[in-house]
C-alpha cells in the first residue's frame, strides 16, 4: 500500500468522523482513500448511495489533509503501521465485517492472520475463581495447542490477567486499544504493553492523540470480537464489556464460548446467562474448547504423522483445495493472509479447507502463519 493511498485514507476517516457507514461507503465502493479523494468533486455521481450531508463533507479537506499529514509523521517517526481495508496485512476476519475500520494502527510483530484467533474477556473486577480460570485455559491449550494468537483490550480484570499470563507461556497476544498509540490506557499496563509489541502487538483504530472515551471502548469490541475465531467470555457481571463482545461475535457467526461460575455469584451471572440462553457454549477447559472448535490439536497432528497419512487415501479433491494447492505450488510456502488474497477465499472458509488438507497429508502449516506443500 503506497504512502499516497495510506495518506488519504486516514484523511478520509478524519472527514467522515469516523462514522464507519459513510466511511466503508465510499471506500468499498471506489476501493481507495485516494480514489474517494480525487472524485471529491463529483461524489454523487459516482456513489449514488452519497446522502447530502456527505456530499457537502466531502467539498472540504483541508483540516483532514493536515491533520493526516501530521498523523503520517507520527506513524513513521514511532515505526507504527497504517493497515488500510484492502491491505494484505489487515486482518481478513475483521475485513469481512460489515463494520469494519477502513484504518488500523498497529505496532507489533505478530501476524493478525494467524490460522487460529482467539480472544478472551471477562470482568474489571475479576475475582481469584477467574484468573485461576484463565491461567488454567492458557496453560492447557500451550500444551494441546501453542500456535494461537491471543486477543484481549488491555483493562483491568480478566483483559490483563489474558495478556499476561499467554506472555508468560509465550503466545503472541495483542491488545486492542480504545485511544491512539501515543498513550497506554490504564497507566498501570504500560509494562506490559511495552512487552506485547516484540510479542505480538498494540492494535487500534484511533489517531493518536485520541482519549480513551467510554463510546471507545464499546467501538473497539468490535475489532476484538471480529478479528477472531472465538471469543472466550471469563467472569462477566449481568451487563459490561465482555457480554457487548460476546453479542457481537454472534452477530459476526462466531463461535462464543463462556466459563460457568458459581450460582448467584455477581461477576457469573453474566456468563451463566450466555450459557442457559444458548447464546455460548459451555467450557470448563480448553479441552472442551478444542473439542468445541473442532480444532485438531498438536499432539493428534503429531500422531497422524507418526502413522503416515498416505496421500493417495485422499485421490479426489476438491475445486477449492486444488485451488489452495496450485497456489502452493506455484508460490512455495505462503502466509494464510496471501493465500486469501490470491484464492479469493473469505478466511473462514480458507480455515477449514486448509484443516481438510492438513488432515489428507496434502500441506503442514508452519511457524507464523504460512502453509507448506508437502512433496
Amino acid at each position: 500500500m503506497t504512502d499516497q493511498e495510506i495518506f488519504h485514507t486516514i484523511a478520509l476517516t478524519r472527514l467522515t468522523g469516523f462514522n464507519s457507514q459513510a466511511t466503508l461507503l465510499l471506500y468499498r465502493t471506489l476501493g481507495s482513500g485516494q480514489a474517494v479523494y480525487e472524485n471529491r468533486a463529483d461524489i454523487s455521481q459516482v456513489v449514488s448511495d452519497c446522502s447530502p450531508r456527505l456530499v457537502d463533507t466531502l467539498k472540504n479537506w483541508d483540516e483532514a489533509l493536515k491533520r493526516a499529514a501530521a498523523e503520517m509523521e507520527f506513524i513513521a517517526r514511532h515505526n507504527i503501521q497504517a493497515l488500510t481495508l484492502f491491505d494484505a496485512l489487515y486482518p481478513r476476519r475483521l475485513a469481512d465485517c460489515a463494520d469494519a475500520p477502513v484504518v488500523l494502527y498497529y505496532k507489533g510483530t505478530a501476524d493478525l492472520n494467524q490460522s487460529r484467533v482467539i480472544n478472551i474477556v471477562g470482568t474489571r473486577r475479576c475475582t481469584s475463581y477467574g484468573q485461576d480460570l484463565v491461567r488454567r485455559f492458557i496453560d492447557q491449550l500451550k500444551e494441546q495447542c501453542p500456535h494461537v494468537l491471543i486477543v484481549s483490550g488491555l483493562a483491568y480484570g480478566i483483559d490483563i490477567c489474558a495478556h499476561r499470563h499467554a506472555l508468560q507461556r509465550e503466545f503472541e497476544t495483542v491488545a486492542v486499544l480504545a485511544h491512539g498509540l501515543d498513550t497506554i490506557y490504564p497507566g498501570h499496563h504500560r509494562q506490559t504493553a511495552v512487552e506485547m509489541i516484540s510479542h505480538g502487538g498494540l492494535l487500534t483504530e484511533y489517531m493518536s492523540q485520541t482519549e480513551p472515551l467510554p463510546n471507545n471502548f464499546r467501538q473497539r469490541n468490535r475489532i476484538v470480537a471480529g478479528m477472531s475465531d472465538a471469543t472466550i467470555v471469563v467472569e462477566s457481571a449481568e451487563t459490561g464489556g465482555a457480554l457487548i463482545t460476546a453479542r457481537i461475535a454472534q452477530d459476526y457467526g462466531r463461535d462464543v464460548l463462556a466459563f460457568p461460575g458459581p450460582v448467584g455469584a455477581p461477576y457469573s451471572v453474566g456468563c451463566n446467562q450466555l450459557i442457559r440462553s444458548n447464546r455460548a457454549a459451555l467450557i470448563t477447559s480448553a479441552d472442551d474448547f478444542l473439542e468445541t472448535m473442532g480444532w485438531q490439536t498438536e499432539a493428534t497432528r503429531a500422531k497422524a504423522v507418526a502413522t503416515g497419512i498416505e496421500r493417495q487415501l485422499f485421490p479426489e479433491l476438491t475445486e477449492e483445495e486444488k485451488l489452495i494447492v496450485t497456489q502452493l505450488q506455484q508460490a512455495g510456502d505462503l502466509q494464510q493472509n496471501m493465500l486469501s488474497v490470491r484464492t479469493n477465499l473469505p478466511i473462514g472458509r480458507l480455515n477449514a479447507l486448509l484443516f481438510q488438507l492438513e488432515m489428507k497429508g496434502i500441506v503442514r502449516p508452519l511457524a507464523g502463519g504460512s502453509y507448506h506443500l508437502l512433496a
